[in-house]
């Protein structure tokens, strides 16, 4: 060990009992002792992303949610509804850690050559349970950023950076020459519109309010498309038409609006010289689905042909198709761009206790766009 280090730690759980019941609560772990290839890390910073509510919460009734403990062991319960009990079943009675990423110091290290070469170093981790105080992880896991990034530059290295390099790179191995992006306003839709910048993308970006137009607009996106506007499809269609882009990455999925831009992909094709046939273009227009931000049922009007497809869309999968030396590339990029491309902004900075009040999770709960909080297990309240 190569600094004083407390023999218990805390992390963040979450448990659906049996009787209905969601709880989070702070577990006291000990702290583990590095192995030879393996490193400590003191978690300092840990996005709370929308990918990490589904096991925070699971099918909790948000309306039910009450608080309990103490200022510094806090416990927030809330009622499961019976019929999406159900759909739990997986995880009833498991007292789950949560968080996919972070970033953090290296305190401690292995006897191995390359775990003690990290001691000291600012480095990001994934590898679940990141809303924990320290965390051992093999020392080939963690991305090393470089000298003088903070453990909060860095904490929103993976899901979001490597999300956006694989849109474009799905686009790539597809065949497609352009892109469209929903919720295009989020900090995985800005990375995304300089990843398209630096990489002379076409993005289609479609947005809610006016003030996310003008944000998009001010980094130097060509095209942003208000889905608010009466005049929505026609400007879809008229950026369509200009970019060519065949294949959008939706993080509403319920709804109507992944027919809509099929739709709009369909009279693109159709501007764009297509021969007529009853059956529509012959030109494929994609849309994947990749988040759940409305959860109501997908609604597609037949207006778009047969050449279309709806599906699904994980970064793991993608990472896992395209090999370790691939994702490594785009590791490495992130490395690099970490304060500029690949930088994440933050409403607020919470600590254990602050993030499990209620006022905090109303907030971060609902995943507005620009209200993206930062958990950091290791803030002190005083």
């Amino acid at each position: 060990m190569t600094q004083e280090i407390p023999s218990d730690s805390l992390q963040l759980r979450s448990i659906i009992k049996g009787d209905g019941t969601l709880e989070l609560s702070l577990e006291t772990l000990p702290v583990p002792q590095p192995k030879d290839d393996e490193v400590l890390v003191r978690i300092e910073a840990s996005p709370i992303n929308p990918s990490d509510l589904g096991l925070l919460f699971g099918a909790a009734d948000p309306s039910t949610m009450r608080a309990s403990g103490s200022a510094d062991r806090p416990v927030v319960t809330a009622n499961v509804p019976e019929k999406l009990m159900r759909a739990m079943a997986p995880r009833v009675d498991k007292s789950l850690p949560v968080g996919n990423e972070g970033a953090g110091v290296v305190v401690a290290a292995g006897a191995g050559e390359h775990a003690q070469a990290l001691i000291g170093k600012t480095v990001g981790v994934i590898g679940g349970a990141m809303y924990s105080q320290y965390r051992c992880l093999p020392a080939k896991q963690v991305l090393p950023f470089p000298d003088g990034t903070t453990p909060a530059q860095g904490a929103s290295w993976f899901v979001n950076p490597l999300t956006s390099l694989g849109m474009v790179e799905t686009m790539r191995l597809e065949g497609h020459k352009a892109l469209v992006h929903t919720a295009a306003a989020s900090n995985l839709g800005q990375m995304l519109q300089k990843v398209c910048l630096a990489d002379d993308v076409p993005l289609v970006n479609i947005v809610r309010k006016p003030a996310q137009v003008e944000l998009l607009r001010g980094m130097g996106a060509s095209h942003v498309c208000n889905s608010s506007e009466p005049t929505f499809m026609k400007d879809l269609t008229d950026a369509l038409i200009e970019t060519r882009a065949t294949l959008a990455f939706d993080a509403i999925g319920g709804g109507t609006l992944a027919g809509q831009i099929l739709t709009c992909m369909e009279a693109a094709a159709s501007a764009t010289g297509a021969p007529y046939s009853p059956y529509g273009s012959t030109t494929h227009k994609q849309v994947y689905i990749y988040g759940g931000l409305d959860r109501s049922p997908i609604v597609l009007n037949r207006s778009f042909g047969m050449a279309w497809g709806v599906g699904g869309w994980l970064l793991f999968p993608f990472l896992q198709k395209i090999g370790p030396k691939g994702a490594q590339k785009l590791q490495a990029r992130v490395a690099a761009e970490i304060t500029t491309t690949f930088a994440s902004n933050y409403t607020r900075e919470v600590s254990f206790a602050e993030a499990l009040t209620l006022e905090a999770i109303a907030v971060y709960g609902k995943q507005a766009t620009g209200e993206k909080y930062l958990l950091n297990p290791n803030k002190s309240l005083s």
